[in-house]
């Protein structure tokens, strides 16, 4: 499997397009003036305190509170101790914080819709191959490396090289990114974790609250450090200055991907380059098409994301049950690319088409979970339900492409769908008869949109004749060029 990756830097965003094979598989975008700030480290305020809840908002200078659930607070007492794998009890939140108290928080989650960001107290600093944890002493090595030399070897280096740099206090989680990697590697990168976590520490003690303590690297060094892989054959880079930079970068802490990383001077556009504007374009509608001529449907909603597959035009070639398999099959992979493409998080439910077949049941499940083990995004799959849904989650930290690109339809507020000229027609109706009773007038106006004046003067002029013998009043009408379908004001007269 061949893999690309193309950055395009502007002043006012940068993009990020993972590609394989010639096809888009992710894209990742950040404004400078609205940039993420997962991994950011703030010295907040407890604003306010929820029993209720467990959880408490926090001020860490942003435009709304921040949230952090008791279960995400560290206790200093126990910090040092190995974490279990049972489950823990979740204390009082009151016994662990107190408003106006000063804490040093990490953003897990950015803020998205109306949420406040996410925090913990459990500080993680990442690196090109580790995690380096402040508060705990514990070595954790990444679940995709599933060889266990691998395993063993690479947690072996690592507290080698932690008793050789004598540092007290602290544990590491050992990236995807460090299968292979040799010991020299995982030193380097120690030290710079250490340095950095000294800085950190520094700044912390001297940071009045509400304050920044530590900003993650910007989106296109991240690119570098968290999705570059053996497989990455290229990484493209249309601005120079940035290019410089990420080269500096890669010369200080990966200087074995040197090659990989170049600097596009082309005059056609980089993501030009495979359709990626198209696909991200395609990515923003609710409607999949399949190959075969089936489509899904795709809805992000507040509590969940749903999708739906249909046969669409493809009618097969054997039989029904073939069909639907075919259909399902080519689905499960085009869902698993559309929820890296569009960053899709939380909870997920996919309807497939019934299948009557067990063993067809178990082959579209397994077809998901293959091609959902290239995400770098955690998920898990409860399997089929009753009614025959596909539940599953997916880890989400950032907003989605959707959320990103889109906002509300002003005219609709989201819903998706208009009241018809007829129901807004009856509505006026109602409203004339309300206000005739409550005020007196000679007449009335009705301002409102062209369909709705045009459906007045045409279909329902019987129903606006009758209605002015019954209150003795003539009704004119009047075309509003900037009102929605939705719009209209009763004018007295």
């Amino acid at each position: 499997m061949s893999e690309e990756i193309l950055i395009n830097v502007t002043p006012v965003e940068t993009r990020v397009a993972l590609v394989e094979n010639g096809m888009l598989q992710e894209a990742y975008i950040e404004r400078t003036g609205r940039k993420g700030i997962v991994g950011n480290i703030y010295k907040g305020r407890v604003a306010r305190v929820l029993p209720g809840m467990e959880a408490a908002f926090v001020d860490v200078g942003l435009e709304r509170a921040a949230f952090i659930h008791a279960s995400d607070v560290v206790n200093l007492a126990t910090s040092q101790e190995e974490v279990s794998d049972g489950p823990r009890p979740v204390p009082d939140i009151r016994s662990l914080l107190r408003e106006g108290q000063s804490l040093v928080v990490q953003v897990t989650k950015d803020p998205i819709g109306t949420k406040g960001a996410r925090l913990t107290t459990q500080l993680s600093i990442p690196s090109r191959y580790l995690v380096f944890m402040p508060n705990v002493q514990h070595i954790g090595i990444s679940q995709r490396i599933e060889d266990e030399e691998e395993r063993s070897r690479l947690k072996s280096l690592v507290e080698e090289s932690a008793q050789e740099l004598s540092f007290e206090g602290g544990g590491y989680i050992i990236r995807t990114a460090a299968e292979g990697a040799g010991r020299d590697e995982l030193l380097g990168d120690m030290k710079y974790l250490h340095r950095l976590s000294q800085s950190i520490m520094e700044r912390i003690k001297s940071a009045n609250a509400p304050s920044v303590i530590y900003q993650d690297l910007p989106l296109f060094i991240r690119t570098i450090r968290d999705l570059v892989r053996p497989q990455t054959e290229k990484v493209r880079i249309d601005s120079r200055e940035s290019y410089q930079r990420v080269m500096d970068f890669v010369h200080e802490f990966v200087n074995e991907i040197s090659e990989k990383v170049e600097y596009y001077p082309g005059e056609r556009p980089i993501f030009d380059l495979y359709s990626v504007e198209d696909e991200i374009q395609k990515a923003l509608s609710r409607k999949v098409q399949l190959k075969s001529g089936g489509y899904v449907i795709i809805d992000q909603t507040e509590a969940m994301t749903t999708i739906d597959v249909n046969t669409g035009a493809f009618v097969g070639h054997r039989n029904l049950e073939e069909t639907i398999f075919k259909t399902n099959l080519e689905a499960a992979r085009s869902i698993s690319r559309q929820l890296r493409l569009r960053n899709l998080g939380g909870i997920i439910i996919i309807d497939f088409i019934d299948m009557e077949d067990p063993e067809h049941q178990r082959q579209v499940l397994r077809m998901l979970e293959k091609m959902l083990e290239r995400d770098h995004a955690r998920t898990k799959i409860t399997g089929v339900s009753e009614l025959g849904l596909v539940e599953m989650t997916r880890k989400r930290t950032t907003e989605s492409l959707g959320q990103v690109l889109c906002e509300s339809c002003p005219i609709c507020d989201g819903r998706g769908f208009l009241k018809t000229p007829e129901t807004v027609c009856y509505e006026i109706f109602r409203e004339i008869l309300r206000v005739n009773r409550a005020y007196e007038s000679e007449s009335y106006l009705v301002l409102a949109s062209q369909a709705v004046v045009d459906r007045l003067l045409d279909e329902e002029s019987d129903n606006v004749a009758d209605l002015e013998t019954f209150i003795g009043k003539s009704i004119r009408f009047q075309v509003e060029a900037l009102y929605s379908q939705e719009q209209y004001d009763v004018v007295l007269l």
